[in-house]
């Protein structure tokens, strides 16, 4: 399998967190490609790690969707599949931008203050093409939202379909078109103005609009 040599990583996670998060993320950005073949021994050596973690996290993945397990036989990354575009979409929108519409009357200056450092991140990492970072920080933008609207059955869902989702959001991140996510980095600020407003209306709409675009995009490329 094609892992990276000489990985390195930090001492602050737990194994069995470091393991999952580092397998998600090859996952995520290719390093291990949709229908391959994974071997937990190769994937135990490349992570510096024994091969029970590996087991672990891979069980996890599969309940998540992002490998299927055959005891006995073999474990594979999943495919991506073109319908789970408009499955998981969606739904996300909707609980995103019901978060945008309650956290509207609860959020203050100092997370205003903090969405805004947040996205000048995003926009940093986009023009530093560095997909991934990208994708985490702007997830870092949807759950400080999602924890101001102080709902934990939209926290929970919310964080399942974030999941599925990850794979998707990278192909949008990855587009060459850097007008694509530039566009991404207007509408954040517009959600954060809309909160300066408090304009709960015009924020759960763009918060929606800000999931709508990246699903139609994906729908064409995928």
């Amino acid at each position: 399998m094609p892992v990276p040599k000489h990985f390195k990583s930090s001492i602050r996670v737990t194994v069995k967190e470091r393991t999952l998060s580092q397998l998600q993320e090859w996952i995520i950005d290719g390093t291990l490609k949709p229908g391959e073949k994974l071997n937990d021994a190769e994937l135990a050596e490349a992570l510096g790690v024994s091969r029970t973690p590996v087991r672990e996290a891979l069980q996890l993945l599969e309940v998540h969707g992002f490998v299927e397990m055959h005891p006995g036989k073999e474990t594979r990354v999943t495919t991506i599949q073109k319908e789970d575009i408009f499955k998981l979409y969606p739904p996300l929108a909707a609980l995103q931008a019901l978060a945008a519409e309650i956290a509207t009357s609860m959020i203050t200056p100092k997370e205003i203050k903090q969405l805004r450092e947040i996205n000048t991140a995003f926009a940093k990492a986009v023009s530093d093409k560095q997909p991934f970072k990208a994708m985490e920080i702007d997830e870092q933008f949807h759950n400080l939202i999602v924890e101001l609207a102080d709902n934990p059955y939209i926290e929970a869902y919310t964080i399942t379909l974030q999941m599925h989702i990850r794979r998707l959001k990278y192909v949008f991140l990855q587009q060459p078109k850097k007008t694509l996510t530039d566009i991404s980095i207007k509408e954040h600020e517009a959600i954060i103005e809309a909160f300066e407003r408090n304009d709960s209306k015009s924020a759960a709409e763009m918060m929606k609009k800000n999931w709508q675009r990246p699903m139609e995009k994906v729908n064409e490329i995928i």
